[in-house]
């Protein structure tokens, strides 16, 4: 399912959610075809009388003076073309982080994004102060595999240092074609030591769906983005795990470093895991942009307890989905505060081979809350912690049963340990994750619990 801008905007590309600047962003196909001129409606203003807000003549000629200082002045030549795209894309940046100019490779960029297959190393990156912000690594990509963390910043891009003069070029180098090496120095959260890390591009071929069982009865579902063929693929892979584990008693959603991506996907998302319920409403200057999205019945849990992860690297579309399960009393959420990205763009066509991908509306959790940088913040809240196994005791007596002459038990023999090394194993690899899975256990014997009889 996709979503299309009805009246002034019928036609043009639909509405996007990914966090960052055009790593990870995805458009529909209408993005990529050619498009009459935009013709948006006059404002009130401009329908009712003269428009205060009109444009000032003496901006317009200082406007054109500096073009022509630029263009006459400047210590290399540049020709009116690239002049005249530098002041659209100028405009454009200053508006906000995810405002931005498309050109044709733009274009051809987002259309990869969409279904998550391009060359590159799987990192989404925010242009922040003439830098580039790591938002999140993408699983088992070279970003991910390098150990790049959410917070990061890129200093340097093969030994070439990032500056607001060349802060666009240098993004652009991030993709390339597939076996083909980048030299990134970044600066971890919290750290002021440049680190060095040579990659190699590869063909980035995302499944944003994995599930798996995390123990018998409990269902572990992992969205790593949002694109348009995530809720089709989690309509499929998670009645085929529930087929091969049998019934099941709760499930853990991991949407920890997932950056957002279109808002379709998750409104469908949402929508699975949902009877009922309002999942989402966006709000803009234009009517067309005021957007009122709901849940119908039919819950692929079927009701079951839900806790979902989130963190600092969760964002926008994975936001939504967050927000509207937490709202609707539908799930726990667990982990960090959430990016706080509450903002939608519209890809708008100016042509076959440009667009202007803008900001056109703020977008509302079921409670009417808005988490433009804000964020969400999690039902239970958990540090960013690791733990290790503790090495066992080394006296003799642990148990009962290491006692000399105990008497063993009548009716069955369970090893004391299986359960505890599973539970250590777990925690030791993903400690949030297995403090979800306990609070998951405890919601479904809850659930489960019988009332005695007064």
């Amino acid at each position: 399912m996709r979503v299309f801008l009805r009246g002034s905007l019928a036609g043009l590309a639909g509405l996007l959610l990914a966090a960052p600047l055009l790593a990870q962003t995805a458009a529909p196909a209408a993005a990529r075809s050619a498009a009459a001129p935009i013709d948006l409606p006059a404002t009130a203003s401009s329908a009712s009388g003269p428009n205060e807000d009109a444009i000032d003549l003496d901006d317009v000629r200082r406007f054109s003076r500096v073009y022509e200082v630029v263009r006459q002045a400047y210590v290399e030549k540049v020709d009116n073309k690239t002049l005249m795209n530098a002041a659209i894309s100028g405009m454009l940046s200053q508006l906000d982080p995810h405002s931005a100019y498309l050109d044709k490779e733009g274009l051809q960029q987002l259309s990869e994004d969409t279904t998550g297959q391009y060359s590159g190393l799987g990192i989404e990156v925010l242009q922040t102060d003439g830098g580039l912000h790591i938002v999140t690594p993408i699983d088992d990509t070279p970003a991910a595999r390098a150990g790049i963390q959410p917070g990061d910043d890129i200093v340097k891009i093969n030994g070439t240092t990032i500056a607001p003069q060349n802060v666009d070029e240098m993004f652009k180098q991030l993709r390339g074609d597939p076996g083909s090496k980048i030299s990134l120095t970044i600066v971890h959260a919290n750290s002021d030591k440049p680190i060095d890390l040579d990659l190699v591009r590869e063909n980035i071929s995302i499944a944003s769906v994995k599930t798996r069982q995390l123990e018998p009865g409990y269902a572990y579902i992992r969205l790593t983005q949002f694109q348009s063929d995530t809720a089709a693929d989690l309509e499929k892979k998670l009645p085929e795990l529930l087929q091969k584990t049998g019934p099941l008693k709760g499930a853990v959603l991991d949407l920890r470093n997932n950056p957002g991506g279109l808002l379709t996907a998750a409104v469908s998302v949402s929508d699975d895991l949902l009877d009922s319920g309002v999942i989402v409403t966006t709000r803009g200057r234009l009517p067309d942009a005021n957007l009122r999205f709901a849940a119908h019945p039919g819950d692929l849990l079927d009701g079951a307890p839900l806790v979902v992860l989130v963190n600092n690297g969760t964002a926008s579309a994975a936001e939504i989905v967050s927000g509207a399960l937490k709202d609707n009393h539908r799930a726990l959420i667990i982990g960090q505060r959430t990016f706080g990205k509450g903002v939608v763009q519209t890809v708008l066509p100016l042509d076959a081979d440009h667009a202007v991908k803008i900001t056109t509306a703020r977008y509302y959790t079921p409670n009417g809350t808005s988490i433009q940088a804000k964020g969400i913040t999690p039902d239970i809240v958990l540090a960013d912690l690791a733990v290790r196994k503790a090495d066992r005791a080394t006296g003799p007596v642990n148990f009962e049963s290491d006692l000399p002459h105990h008497l063993a038990n009548e009716k069955a023999v369970t090893s004391h340990g299986d359960s505890a090394d599973e539970e250590a194993k777990l925690a030791t690899q993903d400690f949030a994750l297995s403090q979800a899975l306990n609070v998951l256990k405890g919601m479904s014997l809850n659930r489960t619990a019988v009332k005695p009889a007064r």
